[in-house]
């Protein structure tokens, strides 16, 4: 059967991007894979970035991430980044999955051949040990010898004002000073390009950043590609003829003789239906209206006066003329929501 929408995931773009980035911190990466890739594909994008020689490991939110990376044996370690329950602990450490820790009774709980990652909370407020207690949590681990690493998470690193985020990274160094030698990391995507290498980090996490994308002030600081691009086909071509309506609601109407092509990609797949009245796509390398309102599984599109057929493929967003960035925008959200809600119906596709 025929993809009705295809991303097509860049296999260049996203080796530039880990290089540039890895340039920029340097260190090599821990490459956060979670969300299914921020929705390019967990087993797509983990390929090709395993290949990369920047790359250390790969980091996940969920344990089932977790249990499907290590299915891959790909031969790079595998962090799971949010804490599991005490049922999983065992099963993950049998798959060689680095596991977070925050607390003694975490610490005294895992088994003797498992490998931590301290978690040390300096700022952000969601998960990790506070500094003072982090410490007595980091020694019992190297007691026990099973500390490999400590990291904590920086909360406003992607704003022009860094103050918060240096206050977090004194806390962090303070912890870091008093264990003994760990892989260390704290830089998300934002970290990197704001403050390049930072002292005692052996490791780096570019979120969105490794996809592609940065905030507007520190785009110019590393070459990023986004890694995606999403097409989808026309289903259908029609005339829709002055005064007609398009869509539900009858949002929008024509007020001359219109060439409509539907589209076979609506919000059930990740097209934002807030961006309904502004989107717009590309159709042979023009932009053209998405008219009315964005449906579950389709939208229409105007292309009076383009020799378009069904079967066509229409750009919804790329790496040049029209990004997800402005989508988001369009959307009233941001990159990471709309790539990470593309749909398990939109089809995958390697680039080289």
């Amino acid at each position: 059967m025929l993809a009705r929408a295809q991303a097509l995931i860049s296999e260049s773009a996203l080796r530039g991007n880990l290089t540039a980035l890895a340039r920029r911190a340097q260190t090599r990466l821990l490459l956060p894979v979670k969300a299914n890739a921020y929705g390019h594909d967990l087993e797509t994008v983990a390929r090709l970035a395993a290949q990369h020689p920047d790359v250390w490991g790969f980091g996940v939110a969920v344990p089932r991430e977790a249990a499907a990376l290590a299915a891959l044996k790909l031969g790079k370690p595998v962090l799971l980044l949010t804490p599991p329950t005490p049922e999983e602990v065992g099963p993950l450490a049998d798959l060689g999955v680095r596991l977070p820790v925050a607390s003694l009774a975490e610490a005294d709980a895992l088994p003797a051949y498992a490998r931590a990652h301290l978690k040390v909370d300096t700022g952000m407020n969601r998960l990790g040990a506070r500094p003072e207690e982090a410490v007595q949590v980091g020694l019992r681990l190297a007691e026990r010898g099973l500390l490999e690493g400590a990291y904590t998470h920086f909360a406003t690193a992607d704003e022009p004002d860094l103050s918060f985020s240096r206050e977090q990274f004194a806390r962090f160094q303070g912890v870091l000073a008093a264990l003994p030698p760990v892989l260390a990391h704290a830089a998300n995507g934002g970290g990197i390009l704001s403050f390049g290498p930072l002292p005692g980090l052996s490791l780096a996490r570019p979120g969105l950043a490794a996809y592609g994308f940065a905030p507007a002030h520190l785009r110019q600081v590393a070459p990023l590609t986004p890694v995606m691009t999403l097409r989808a086909r026309v289903t259908h071509v029609h005339p829709v003829h002055p005064g007609e309506s398009v869509s539900y609601g009858g949002l929008w109407r024509a007020a001359h003789e219109t060439t409509v092509a539907t589209v076979g990609i609506g919000y059930a797949d990740g097209y934002p239906r807030g961006a309904t009245g502004q989107a717009q796509v590309l159709v042979r390398g023009e932009r053209r209206p998405v008219l009315g309102r964005i449906c579950m599984d389709q939208c229409m599109v105007d292309v009076t006066g383009l020799d378009v057929q069904v079967g066509d493929w229409v750009e919804v967003w790329g790496r040049d003329e029209l990004t997800v960035t402005e989508v988001a925008q369009w959307g009233g959200t941001v990159e990471y929501e709309v790539l990470t809600g593309l749909g398990t119906r939109v089809e995958r596709v390697a680039e080289h």
